[in-house]
């Protein structure tokens, strides 16, 4: 055998090759992780969290990286929950968080309303009939990479685990995510402010 399973095993091969890190909390990603991602992605941002507030409380300017992102011809995309929908209700009573969910949404609605209207930039809410998908799973796009959040039970997403993985080839976990943010972002309604 060229390679002992000693070496073998401690490689990543085929789809293991995507996941580039894992985190047991999201916040234990650095800021300067997001902020690289964000800053370096060209094409198509797409962040499908419920709420998405924190990127303003953790990207130094952010909302001048979404200028600069669209006046440079990339696509940026927010994909929210609705803050006056039975979902985001649920989700406040379990999380019983003095920021509530629809308070986080409606921060980031806030700030997207001060970029004004910007070509390249699309907001929308999540349908109704997807939004319990939606709040329960976090995808967050950059070009190919992906930071994925999957909530769990009763705690908020700064403290439920989070996968950086980027896309490696066709059908992986990368693909897979995407395909999640882009179905849900389908279904969603634009938003006016």
């Amino acid at each position: 055998m060229i390679w002992p399973e000693a070496v073998t095993g401690r490689m990543k091969v085929g789809q293991d090759r995507e996941l580039v890190h894992s985190y047991p909390y999201r916040s234990a990603c650095p800021s300067t992780v997001w902020a690289k991602l964000a800053a370096e992605t060209t094409a198509d941002m797409l962040l499908s969290g419920y709420t998405n507030y924190f990127f303003w409380t953790m990207i130094p300017d952010f909302s001048g990286i979404i200028r600069k992102k669209v006046a440079s011809g990339c696509r940026v995309r927010f994909l929210l929950g609705d803050p006056s929908g039975e979902t985001t209700r649920r989700r406040e009573a379990i999380e019983g968080a003095a920021l509530t969910v629809s308070t986080r949404i409606r921060m980031t609605l806030e700030q997207l309303d001060r970029l004004g209207p910007l070509d390249g930039l699309e907001v929308r809410v999540s349908a109704p009939e997807d939004a319990t998908n939606h709040v329960g799973l976090s995808v967050f796009l950059f070009d190919s990479d992906a930071l994925v959040t999957p909530h769990l039970a009763r705690v908020i997403g700064h403290d439920s685990p989070m996968f950086h993985l980027r896309r490696r080839g066709e059908e992986g976990m990368f693909d897979r995510f995407a395909g999640h943010a882009e179905e849900l972002w389908e279904r969603g309604t634009p938003y006016a402010s």
